[in-house]
């Protein structure tokens, strides 16, 4: 990617401002949000279904534009971004975990997260190598050569989590991560993250789930498109 000018403070890796999302002439998903979230923060999103908390997600997660404001990422200006410079931005410097795994059926599992590296140019034993690194890191180092279909859910769901983090973003983006696990998969699946955060990583979590979001240090809470509580205000909720 042509790295345009960095456009925020380095310490920021997501600021909002003023943001709106619509959907033709009625529908407003987010009505004016302004939000930043620091470097090293585990963050839960949290509201019911049609709170506008999924828009959230796929704004910062640069995969939708805003209608309006301002959104950075990692230092950058996503609106000065192409399409191709947003789909580089992504690949280097924010991981997905989705509700649904998304593993690709019949492929060994250090494929299935090497192809994580696919569009960051790494070379393919590279690829490899820091599949099996990831793998490892998420406690599946004895699951390598693995199918999908012979994992049980919680495995699945960290071997979504080590494709996500194989290319070490800044940023890690978890979308329901628990949805589809039982209680004891979904409780390893959230130590794991917060891990992952101890680690390092920015992690954030958008749930509907109240319980999940009060295990985690910051909870910014949505109702119709809009933030109603955001436990690190005024230090941190708002824009300084």
């Amino acid at each position: 990617m042509t790295e345009p000018p960095l456009t925020a403070p380095p310490d920021r890796v997501v600021e909002l401002r003023d943001v709106t999302k619509r959907y033709g002439d009625t529908v407003a998903a987010l009505g004016g949000v302004s939000m930043t979230i620091d470097r090293g923060a585990l963050v839960a999103i949290v509201g019911p279904s049609g709170s506008g908390k999924s828009t959230m997600l796929n704004v910062i997660g640069t995969l939708d534009r805003p209608s309006s404001g301002a959104v950075h990422i990692d230092g950058y200006d996503a609106a000065r971004l192409s399409d191709r410079e947003l789909s580089a931005l992504r690949a280097s410097r924010i991981g997905f975990v989705f509700q649904q795994f998304h593993l690709a059926a019949g492929v060994p599992l250090v494929e299935n997260v090497a192809d994580g590296l696919l569009y960051a140019g790494v070379a393919r034993r590279e690829r490899r190598r820091r599949a099996e690194v990831a793998l490892r890191r998420v406690g599946l180092g004895h699951r390598l050569d693995h199918r999908p279909h012979q994992l049980s859910g919680g495995e699945r769901q960290r071997a979504a989590i080590a494709r996500a983090v194989v290319g070490e973003p800044p940023l890690l983006l978890a979308d329901e991560p628990t949805g589809n696990l039982d209680s004891s998969s979904g409780a390893g699946v959230m130590e794991l993250l917060h891990e992952l955060h101890a680690a390092g990583t920015t992690v954030v979590v958008i749930t509907h789930d109240r319980e999940i979001a009060a295990s985690l240090p910051r909870q910014v809470q949505m109702r119709d498109g809009l933030i109603v509580v955001d436990s690190a205000a005024p230090t941190e909720g708002v824009p300084r």
